[in-house]
């Protein structure tokens, strides 16, 4: 009881000044909780804005795919996390793709989620992700939507470095005859740009490398999140922000950028157990 009443204190105390952030966003904020738990299955939460207003990503509208980029240690996997966590909680089935190995480890043991960690199954996965997308599509054509589909979330960690790794594999594997672009690359291009439709949704973690994916692929993106980045990530990730909002060292501290508005934000932060509690609970459990 005590600790719900401080919690709720804290919360007052950042209210009162319209203008300013909550200085760290947790569970155990009762009132925060709350209004996690009442988030409908097409939005997410990605945390509360000046005077606590709550900033989130609408699945069905617009892209439905999300770019998250900071530096090392600016808080990237911690926001894949609470993104992912939310569209678990509701249901969707997720296919973490995690060259790093470690990126995830909340999600190792929960049901509907898919953890791949060496490139060759990276590979696989996205390819099989291509034909998930091709089925998804044929059933929209005889259903007329994908509705009745559970939302399928690919959260691809270290980006970059991922596509190069897979260009590299291809080449290394690729027999007399095969296309020279990586399979897995154009999986991934596909389901950034028919994603929508099929109720399927990137999380994207880090820079965005054009080379393999094309001019084109930014644009995908209808929410970007920023934080600790130089003013060159912002000129290539939110060209239309101009001039780019001064980064923060506060932990999980963003700006998130949707259309020509950069939201500075404070995200929710949760622990691996939190996260791996939120998304093996159902929606209609009591939390």
């Amino acid at each position: 009881m005590q600790r719900r009443h401080q919690s709720q204190s804290h919360t007052m105390l950042w209210n009162k000044n319209k203008s300013t952030l909550p200085e760290l966003l947790r569970l155990t904020d009762s009132a925060l909780r709350e209004q996690l738990a009442a988030m409908p299955a097409s939005r997410a939460l990605i945390g509360l804005g000046a005077g606590g207003q709550p900033v989130t990503v609408d699945w069905d509208a617009g892209s439905p795919h999300v770019l998250v980029c900071s530096a090392t240690g600016g808080g990237t996997s911690t926001t894949l996390r609470t993104l992912a966590v939310q569209l678990l909680h509701h249901g969707a089935h997720t296919v973490v793709l995690d060259s790093k190995r470690i990126s995830q480890t909340w999600a190792g043991g929960i049901d509907k989620v898919t953890y791949c960690r060496d490139i060759e199954i990276i590979h696989e996965a996205l390819v099989g992700l291509q034909a998930e997308l091709q089925r998804r599509i044929a059933h929209s054509d005889q259903c007329g939507d994908c509705d009745d589909l559970p939302r399928l979330t690919v959260l691809l960690e270290v980006a970059r470095h991922t596509l190069r790794q897979l260009a590299r594999y291809w080449d290394k594997t690729r027999e007399p005859g095969d296309p020279k672009v990586s399979p897995a690359v154009d999986a991934l291009n596909e389901l950034l740009f028919a994603g929508r439709a099929a109720r399927i949704h990137v999380l994207f973690g880090g820079h965005l490398d054009t080379t393999p994916l094309g001019v084109f692929a930014r644009e995908q993106f209808s929410t970007v999140i920023l934080g600790r980045v130089t003013p060159r990530s912002w000129s290539r990730l939110a060209p239309q922000i101009n001039p780019a909002p001064k980064s923060c060292n506060r932990p999980g501290r963003v700006h998130v950028v949707q259309g020509a508005t950069a939201h500075p934000t404070q995200v929710l932060l949760m622990t691996d157990t939190e996260a791996a509690d939120w998304a093996a609970a159902t929606a209609a459990e009591k939390v």
